[in-house]
């Protein structure tokens, strides 16, 4: 199977596409064979097999722990250049300190995954507000202003779960230091699609998964952004494999689609 990982061919003159990447969040999945991983892949070989047919994953194992170098380092050989990784911030940072007082264990995760932006392949610092955090956007301000996150090549999403903060002093907080919106599609709630950032940020969530027909509703919508800004998509993961097959086949409709428009 073609990998649909890069946008149409450019001549040299022509500036560089921004690209579209899709993927789920997480890989580690043995009941995903043999739908979308081949029978016989070993559990080793799982990432290397994810990164053969979708181009970026959300890491939520850093929510709850550190990787080691050595895991860091293992990711990156599995997986191609054009490959992103977006890491989850840990929870010790978005539900137990909310924000606040967090630049110790920020600069400890951002340490950790130093490597992948290193290698340049650094997706998006995803931060998942728990449900029950209310808008404070003062503290959001301040949070966005640390030191830490300064870091060349950074880029942040925000995941708000609590309607109080789709407000506008929100999305200006966001754009002053150009971080995005993520834009979240769950059974729960639907995030408002405000841009807030130079790239965008989406998490399909809905439980059931998404139809064919509504996998190339998507890829339109998303046609449309991925020439004004690199955009970066999630769907969700389960033990079934409906999400990296539905990420598969949105990656695979968005390059027909960007195929189309280079012609």
């Amino acid at each position: 199977m073609q990998r649909a990982s890069r946008t149409p061919a450019k001549s040299q003159d022509t500036p560089p596409t921004p690209t579209f990447f899709s993927g789920t969040s997480g890989w580690a999945y043995p009941s995903w064979k043999p739908d979308f991983y081949p029978k016989d892949v070993r559990p080793r070989d799982f990432l290397a097999s994810y990164a053969s047919r979708l181009n970026s994953v959300e890491v939520n194992y850093t929510f709850r722990a550190l990787p080691t170098t050595e895991q860091i380092e293992g990711w990156l050989a599995a997986t191609p250049a054009d490959f992103r990784f977006t890491f989850k911030a840990p929870q010790r940072i978005t539900h137990i300190k909310r924000l606040r007082d967090c630049e110790e264990p920020l600069l400890a995760f951002l340490d950790a995954i130093e490597p992948a932006r290193k290698a340049k392949k650094l997706g998006l610092i995803f931060f998942q507000l728990p449900p029950n955090f209310k808008a404070d956007v003062d503290r959001l301000a301040d949070f966005l202003k640390l030191r830490a996150l300064r870091r060349k090549g950074l880029r942040v999403s925000f995941e708000f779960r609590h309607e109080s903060w789709f407000t506008e002093a929100t999305y200006d907080a966001l754009r002053s230091r150009d971080a995005a919106l993520c834009v979240s599609e769950s059974d729960e709630l639907i995030t408002p699609d405000v841009t807030t950032a130079s790239f965008r940020s989406y998490r399909l969530r809905r439980s059931g998964g998404y139809s064919d027909a509504e996998i190339d509703r998507v890829a339109h919508r998303f046609n449309a952004l991925v020439p004004q800004s690199e955009t970066f998509v999630y769907l969700r993961h389960e033990e079934l494999p409906t999400g990296p097959l539905s990420a598969a086949r949105l990656l695979e409709r968005m390059l027909v689609l960007q195929s189309k428009g280079a012609a």
